[in-house]
This record gives structure tokens, sequence and C-alpha cells, in this order.
């Protein structure tokens, strides 16, 4: 196989063996796969991959085909279009799977597209519906909106009947995030002047959370799942214990195989027929060929994107 590999900062492809799949994995021959923060972070050395998963070969997020079963799973998943998150190894041509973390791809969808989708809207899925218990009349806000996980947070909680408001640095962006369900858009210089929020899915960090924490509503719940823009804030402990609010964080990447299992069963569940009918859509900043993933990565550490930008492997 081919695989973008790490080296002292640097991104090459090179050849390497096709990964044969272990008990319970499968191996997939990989169409389309995401880039994410984590793949930055982690090319500066900041974020290495898990035990178990490649550790110079990045990307958490793919899409293809099955090639080959491990003991223990049906081969009838060989030939199935399908989706995944995974610890690590998903730029490559070739990746192994837990059995258990794959999400059905329907013909409709595009197989590179679908690349961008597992990361964003699993990710989302988990910080709103478990975590941040979105329901019908809450009043929430989403930071970082225009991002891959952003613009899935806004799609998702619109659909659940929330009031959606997101934010961005400039206005840029605002039609299309209210063509995905925003019920407001506002840039950040703005969220102080807000109404009180129910939830908080927070994208960027201390940028933005430190002007959120003002516009809690009682009971209000914040998820912390970026830091972009900080990681430090400064907390009145005495606001939160009055508004008891709940303040929480998490990432995919490090959680146990049966934790990340049941996150994708939660989330497939909820998803994948509107995402099979076009209601959910993962929106696309650009497209880059393998042999020029460094320009991916470049393109993803620039300001003034919408959406995802993905890979396209084969």
């Amino acid at each position: 196989m081919h695989a973008a590999v790490l080296i002292d900062g640097r991104l090459e492809v090179q050849q390497r063996p096709t990964p044969e799949p272990g008990p319970g994995d499968v191996v997939v021959a990989v169409t389309g796969a995401g880039v994410n923060a984590a793949d930055l972070m982690q090319r500066r050395g900041h974020y290495p991959a898990p035990p178990g998963w490649p550790a110079d070969i990045p990307g958490l997020e793919l899409a293809g085909v099955v090639t080959a079963v491990g003991d223990g799973v049906d081969v009838e998943l060989i030939g199935r279009r399908v989706c995944a998150i995974v610890g690590g190894g998903a730029q490559a041509t070739h990746c192994v799977v837990p059995s258990e973390h794959l999400v059905a791809v329907a013909d409709s969808i595009d197989l590179t597209v679908a690349g961008g989708f597992p990361e964003a809207f699993v990710t989302a899925h988990d910080a709103l519906v478990t975590q941040g218990v979105v329901g019908a009349g809450d009043r929430v806000l989403i930071s970082g909106a225009s991002g891959g996980v952003g613009s899935a947070a806004v799609q998702i909680a619109a659909r659940r009947g929330a009031h959606v408001i997101a934010v961005t640095r400039t206005t840029q962006f605002h039609d299309r995030l209210r063509e995905l369900g925003a019920s407001e858009t506002i840039t950040i210089d703005q969220v102080a002047t807000l109404d009180p929020v129910n939830v908080i899915i927070e994208l960027v960090g201390a940028a933005h959370l430190q002007q959120a924490l003002d516009v809690l509503a009682a009971r209000a719940r914040v998820v912390v799942i970026g830091v972009g823009g900080g990681g430090h804030v400064e907390l009145d402990l005495l606001s939160v214990m009055n508004r008891r609010a709940t303040i929480t964080g998490s990432t995919l990447r490090s959680r146990s195989r049966d934790e990340k299992a049941l996150v994708i069963q939660r989330a497939s569940a909820d998803l994948l027929d509107d995402w099979a009918s076009g209601r959910l859509q993962v929106p696309v900043a650009r497209v880059v060929d393998f042999a020029d993933i460094a320009e991916a990565y470049d393109y993803f550490a620039e300001p003034g994107k919408f959406g995802k930008v993905l890979v396209r492997i084969s």
C-alpha cells in the first residue's frame, strides 16, 4: 500500500506493507480521508496516536470499501461501502478498522465526501446529544460553526428542534450556515449580547468561551471539544454554582474500543437515514489528491474556509 508518513514534521507518501486484519477487524481500501486539527497537531509532535495504531501515519477518519476481514467477522462485509473513525492510519490506501466501528455508506453518497462524515458527525452527535442532551427549544451556541464539526453540529441541533446560534470569526459564511439550519449567525464579538443559552458546544476554546460563560442559562451544559483559540479561561465558580451549570469535555481518539463502538452506534442509529436522504450534508471546502496531501494540511491551517478538507486517496 501507499501511506502518508510523518518524517520530522514533513509529510511524504511512501510504500508500506498492506496491513492484515486481526480478530474482529477489517481492512478498508480507502477512497477518501478527512484532514482534522488533530492531524496538524500530530505533525507538530503534540498529539501521538494511541497504542496499537500507526505512530507515523496520520488520519482519524476514512471512507472506502472493505477488502478483507479478520477472524470472527462476517465475510459478507467484503465489498461493502463504509466509513469509520480510527485512532490513526486513515491517510493511506488501506487501513485496519475494528468491525464494530464501521458506518454504512449509502450508494447515493460520494465515497470521497463520505471520508469527511465520521469524525465530524460522530463527534458532534456525542457532544450535542449524549453529553449536551440537546432537545427541542434549547438555545444552542456553537462556536467555530463553519468548520467540519461545527457545521455538523449546526445540522444535528437544528434537526432536534433547537434554536441554533452559529458563531464565526467573520460574517463570510453566515448565509451558508442559515441554509444548514442555524437560527442566528453572529461573530465572536457579539456573544456577550446574547440572551441566555442552554447548551454551548465549544470548538474554539478560550477566545470564545471566556465570553460565552457570561450568557449561561440555569442548568446550562458546556461541552468543550476544541481549544485552538486557547486552552485556559478564567472561571467564576460562584456563577457556575448559582446557575447549576455543567462543564465537560472530551475527545474520541483516546476512548477505548468498546466506548467508541457505543458512540458510533448511537450516532449511526440517529443520523444515517438523514444522511442517505440528503437532509444531512458534509460541506466540502476542498478535495486534494493524495499525492498533494501536504497541500491539504497547509490549506486546512488557513482561516476562511467552510466545511471539510478531504484527501482523495483512490
